[in-house]
């Protein structure tokens, strides 16, 4: 349990033992002249037990100050309670914090929630519209864990669309003798003509056919149908390419720092699509329209036009909704779990309102298992568009990440990193200022990524922050290599050691504001704050020189109570450290 809690326990003891017997809230203080924390729950009581405000927070007020935890209880307006921390309580919530980081993370009930984050498609370059789900996917996935919630990453490949059928049918016409075309194939293996290079150059020849030539369009619809309806000789060869791309997938996200449990795809839901078309045809809740099969999702109270979702088209091809609605099926075949997160771009909110909808209506979900989507906004340029190549086409995810390196690089103290570290010390420092300046903003916020701007040293960005912290690490280390102990804190000097203090003591209200709005900007907002309010403190004492034994020992902790909560933060979006930079 953390600090904050054990104070917001003692201030809910103090209203319970004045008889008002319910939950307390505990909040910083916006007025901190009147004090550093604020209890507001003084109003919502008095209509409960017909008193006026003022009066309750009298009776609270004098119970809390027989605590010697709390110092300048006094109350504000109608009936907000105001109060301080003493030094007595300061130094014993850092003594705790000082023994393990951890003593300041407030736990959340236990549960499982799989994350469905990522979503690359197979046989495609990853752009840079795949960064945010994979960034924020893997934030959201660390804050769990690290909330003590047990998680499921799954990446969700997408690997039964069109380009299934462009690239077999680009690779047919190249190499039309491969065993798998043959009318009598019967599964023999056989080895892949092409290379992980080729394949990046296929499908974009195999896309431009098909906006050029019907004829070539629609034979890869048909051996799209025919992918998605178990034809050897197609599913062979594009398993195949699905492994080769994975490589490729597999090295981006691993740039990235996002890691998947599940390894799977559209297609590893097809073997449950006949039991959910059988499932909403039993139940009379599919229909077929057009020759096509649908189903109803709009409700009477919806305030704008909700189409019925499409399950199966006309020509017998299914759809994401299909393929998303059987992977539901089997992951709550598969898994005990109480949530499902999806982490994919704000424009698909109303197909996962159809589809969410279909999963409850049918059962295939059961009420019991919460269903949520958190989209997101665009990065773009600083022209406020998408990310383009010098050619106009959608960069590429590395080749962006690439240019920042180079940014990054001219940045780094060649005095002090040696030469065979500078290459990767600079894309440390690249994907940190990527992804610290992804996960900044709000998460469903439309953004404008600078390069230059995000990997400067100074402001709030991703390299200031390493920067900062590997000088708190630079700290710490000159003082055990001088054999400098510090165990304990003893004493404050001043508003600005204490001023860190409060900051740390705030960090449980920061980690559940970013898991219950399920974006990281609190906490990448909190990190920065956290940082140049030490950076500020660092400043003005000379910490390793200073004479006072117990107010330099008390320092130390200091540092690295900071040091250990911004590497738990930094942790937490995925953000690794350089030794040096």
């Amino acid at each position: 349990m953390s600090y904050f809690k054990e104070i917001e326990n003692e201030i809910n003891k103090a209203f319970k033992n004045k008889g008002y017997d319910t939950d307390i809230t505990l909040s910083l203080s916006n007025r901190r002249d009147l004090g550093e924390f604020q209890v507001n729950d003084a109003m919502r009581l008095a209509k409960m037990f017909h008193k006026s405000p003022i009066e309750i927070a009298n009776e609270v007020k004098t119970e809390l100050e027989l605590n010697d935890n709390f110092t300048n209880v006094n109350i504000a307006g109608a009936g907000f309670i105001n109060l301080s921390l003493t030094e007595k309580a300061l130094k014993s919530f850092i003594n705790k914090i000082s023994s393990d980081i951890n003593n300041n993370i407030d736990k959340e009930q236990p549960k499982t929630i799989l994350l469905d984050y990522g979503g690359a498609n197979v046989a495609k370059a990853l752009h840079v519209g795949h960064l945010r789900s994979a960034n924020i996917g893997e934030a959201l996935n660390r804050l769990l864990k690290t909330l003590g919630i047990k998680t499921i990453s799954d990446v969700h490949l997408g690997d039964s669309g069109l380009q299934a059928g462009l690239v077999v049918l680009e690779i047919k016409e190249r190499f039309s003798d491969l065993i798998c075309f043959k009318d009598d194939y019967n599964g023999e293996d056989f080895e892949l003509p092409i290379t992980k290079e080729d394949l990046k150059e296929i499908y974009p020849t195999a896309s431009l056919k098909s906006k050029e030539n019907e004829e070539f369009l629609n034979e890869a619809r048909h051996i799209t149908y025919e992918i998605q309806n178990n034809h050897l000789g197609y599913n062979k060869l594009w398993d195949k390419v699905s492994t080769l791309s994975k490589i490729d997938i597999k090295e981006t996200y691993d740039r990235l720092n996002a890691k998947f449990d599940l390894w799977e795809g559209e297609r590893d839901s097809f073997k449950y699509i006949k039991d959910v078309l059988d499932l909403l045809k039993e139940k009379n809740l599919s229909y077929v329209s057009e020759n096509a099969i649908v189903m109803d999702v709009k409700e009477d109270t919806d305030e704008k036009e909700i189409p019925p979702i499409l399950l199966q088209k006309s020509d017998g091809a299914y759809l994401y909704a299909t393929t998303d609605l059987a992977t539901l099926y089997g992951r709550v075949k598969r898994f005990k779990l109480d949530e499902i997160w999806y982490t994919t771009d704000i424009r698909q909110e109303l197909h996962f309102t159809q589809v969410f909808r279909a999963a409850y209506k049918s059962g295939i979900v059961p009420e019991n298992i919460k269903l949520g989507f958190y989209g997101f906004g665009t990065m773009n340029g600083s022209d406020g568009k998408p990310f383009k190549t010098r050619t106009g086409g959608v960069m590429p995810l590395d080749e962006l990440i690439d240019l920042i390196k180079i940014e990054c690089r001219k940045r780094l103290n060649e005095n002090i990193v040696e030469e065979s570290q500078r290459e990767k010390t600079s894309e440390i420092i690249a994907l940190a200022a990527l992804k610290y300046a992804d996960l900044l903003p709000f998460r469903a916020t439309d953004y404008i990524f600078d390069p230059g701007k995000f990997s400067d040293l100074d402001g709030k960005t991703g390299p200031y922050l390493l920067y900062s912290t590997i000088r708190i690490k630079s700290l710490l280390n000159k003082a055990n290599s001088q054999n400098i102990e510090y165990k304990n804190f003893y004493t404050l000097k001043n508003e600005s050691d204490k001023e860190v203090i409060l900051t740390l003591i705030s960090l449980p209200i920061i980690l559940k504001r970013s898991y219950d709005s399920k974006s990281l900007n609190e906490v990448a907002e909190y990190i920065y704050k956290l940082t140049s309010i030490y950076n500020k403190f660092y400043s003005e004492n000379k910490i390793i020189s200073e004479e006072n034994q117990e107010l330099r020992e008390s320092w130390l902790v200091l540092s690295k109570a900071v040091y250990d909560t911004n590497m738990l933060l930094l942790n937490i979006m995925g953000i690794d450290v350089p030794e040096k930079m």
